[in-house]
């Protein structure tokens, strides 16, 4: 259950017997920071925050991208856990420490005249920070191939050591939607030696990378697809438009994996195509190693600026944004704190020093 941030209202009132109107101070909360997204990324980043003891606010939409997959894989210790388990874990982690999480959808930001950011959520609440850190991840845009939107995160995959390791030594199909069709069969042939390549739309390889294929013992097959051959409630093949029906276990697709970048946009960071071998295979958000994006006092972690990051990944980026993000509020403390004392007190403290 998320955990919903009410902003208080500080609030004067008389005595009855006076009858005048209650006073209500309307001064929005500043935390010291907002983290847009709650997923692995955003939690570990807002526990590092919390830890650090800074006032941080988590706003997640609720919509994780790995929900429709039952386990997650390659994360120590958690191997094979429901990825919701992992989160309800983190908000509690989160909260135990102080911070805040509210359920919320972001539908812009702006930098306001003293540096900090006020965050606009679609109920219409304006939330206010001093530092922004955003893990919206991405969204998967899949091959509009009947079955394989349905299929999506259980027997319709995509990353080989997300869930090779399950389906090692069974019937993977490979559907070809760009060029890196030809690395996937190549790849996911180290866990199975019954690889199927599905050309669907795309050319036939040339010799050379035929050659390649059959020395490998991958299988091509020319032709559309027509959709998926789902029978109770599994994959059990591949249907061409030709009629027939190919068996496999498992079906390998490529998303366009598409940043979930408009809270950022709204601030005018833009988005960089990702290229892997010639191919655009998404958008990300260009970022430092430490999550810092080309606009100061803002900071990414996660899937929105790295598309290849599995969930270990994310969360220990959430963790190296967070701890850059609390160095910047220090050196901001600092600054605030040297503006409260009077010059001729910082000249005599510089001259003994």
């Amino acid at each position: 259950m998320l955990v919903e941030e009410v902003v208080p209202m500080t609030r004067t009132s008389p005595t009855p017997a006076t009858g005048e109107n209650t006073h209500i101070d309307r001064t929005p909360r500043v935390h010291d920071v907002i983290v847009v997204g709650g997923g692995a990324a955003g939690l570990s980043g807002a526990l590092t925050l919390a830890r650090a003891r800074r006032d941080v606010l988590v706003v997640d939409a609720g919509r994780p991208r790995n929900a429709p997959a039952a386990h997650m894989h390659g994360y120590l210790s958690r191997d094979g856990e429901d990825p919701s388990a992992l989160l309800a874990t983190g908000r509690g982690e989160v909260t135990a420490h102080g911070g805040r999480i509210t359920q919320g959808e972001v539908e812009s930001a702006a930098r306001l005249p003293d540096g900090g950011f006020e965050v606009r959520l679609a109920d219409g609440r304006d939330l206010h920070a001093r530092r922004l850190l955003v893990t919206t991840g991405l969204v998967d845009e899949l091959p509009a191939v009947p079955g394989v939107a349905e299929r999506w995160g259980k027997d319709v995959l995509h990353c080989p050591y997300c869930h090779g390791w399950e389906v090692r030594d069974r019937a993977v199909g490979i559907l070809a939607t760009s060029p890196m069709a030809l690395h996937q069969a190549q790849m996911w042939r180290q866990w199975t030696d019954d690889v199927t390549l599905f050309l669907h739309e795309e050319p036939a390889p040339d010799a050379p990378t035929h050659a390649a294929l059959d020395a490998r013992g991958v299988r091509v097959v020319d032709g559309p697809v027509e959709a998926l051959d789902v029978q109770e409630g599994s994959l059990r093949g591949v249907r061409l438009t030709s009629g027939e029906v190919v068996p496999c276990d498992a079906l390998v697709v490529a998303p366009r994996f598409t940043a979930r970048s408009a809270v950022l946009e709204s601030l005018g960071i833009e988005t960089a195509e990702q290229v892997v071998d010639g191919t655009v295979v998404g958008t990300y958000v260009p970022s430092d190693p430490m999550g810092a994006t080309s606009l100061p006092g803002v900071r990414v972690a996660g899937n929105v600026t790295n598309i290849m990051a599995q969930v270990v990944a994310a969360a220990a980026a959430g963790v190296q944004a967070a701890a850059a993000t609390n160095g910047d509020l220090i050196a901001d403390d600092v600054r605030r704190a040297l503006a409260d004392v009077p010059v001729d007190t910082r000249q005599a403290t510089a001259d003994k020093g």
